[in-house]
């Protein structure tokens, strides 16, 4: 009888040791197929919700059309719209592409973008941004005035509504950055270095001159506060201003016509602004 209790014992602990061995195997089997599942998704997650993440975040303006690929590598039509429900769109010349990669920057896990359109954007000029606790940094591609990051079309604009469906903008939007970068720390925001967007040739069908001019805004960081600075590089529509970025950001500008030119610009200055005698008064915030 003792005999035959202690190989009772023994196969009840050699099975219940099977048992364990089973639960443990299948739990490893569990995460390994989860980790499998996760890594799939992350590698082969669809541009698709890149284009609803751009939409949700521009509230339907901006919207990634006709989507292909995957987050890490794809493209998609462009398209400004004034918002959902709209029929008012327009759309960039060509097809968006773009490269998405995990990167490791300064110490910490960040990501490389780079865009590519072979009419519009300067090849391997990559945003970087980095990540931390509480923490977000990123980098736009030096680039200068000459040879912009990004040059767009500048009808593009009609397709955000009014006021720009009305001026009808022709011309090019040009996009230049040096040393920018943009950190934010909890509610803290700081930004350094220069970026600039300047409308070259810009003519609406409201005007009677064309070209009116060429215009530049510079987003200049380095103080508490990033400033806004609007100037005229040349033309008979003169436009000036300065702002800022701060909690509360505003702007204060003006428009007025060049000598010779104030009948000629009478109601694009109209639609501008407020008008104040010959000039048109910008004013947000």
């Amino acid at each position: 009888m003792v005999r035959r209790a202690r190989t009772v014992l023994a196969t009840s602990s050699a099975s219940a040791t099977a048992t364990t061995g089973f639960v443990r195997s299948f739990r490893w089997a569990e995460l390994g197929a989860v980790l499998g599942l996760v890594t799939a998704v992350v590698v082969w997650a669809p541009a698709a919700w890149v284009a609803s993440a751009v939409a949700n975040m521009s509230n339907q303006r901006l919207i990634l059309a006709d989507t292909r690929g995957s987050i890490w590598n794809g493209s998609a039509r462009v398209i400004l719209s004034p918002g959902a429900g709209s029929r008012d769109a327009s759309e960039l010349p060509q097809r968006l592409g773009w490269t998405l990669r995990p990167t490791w920057i300064d110490g910490g896990l960040g990501v490389r973008l780079t865009l590519d359109q072979a009419c519009c954007i300067k090849p391997a000029a990559p945003v970087t941004a980095s990540f931390g606790m509480d923490r977000l940094t990123v980098r736009l591609p030096d680039a200068s005035p000459d040879q912009p990051w990004i040059r767009w079309p500048a009808g593009w604009l009609s397709g955000l509504g009014t006021p720009w469906n009305t001026l009808a903008p022709d011309g090019l939007l040009a996009v230049s950055a040096q040393g920018f970068v943009f950190e934010g720390r909890g509610k803290t925001v700081t930004v350094t270095g220069l970026a600039q967007l300047e409308l070259r040739d810009f003519s609406s069908r409201l005007a009677q001159v064309a070209p009116l001019g060429s215009y530049r805004m510079a987003l200049i960081g380095g103080g508490k506060e990033p400033q806004l600075v609007l100037s005229t590089m040349q033309g008979p529509l003169q436009l000036s201003g300065q702002g800022n970025l701060g909690a509360r950001p505003q702007f204060r500008g003006e428009a007025s016509p060049a000598p010779g030119s104030e009948a000629a610009l009478a109601n694009l200055l109209n639609i501008i602004g407020r008008r104040d005698g010959a000039r048109s008064i910008i004013s947000v915030g």
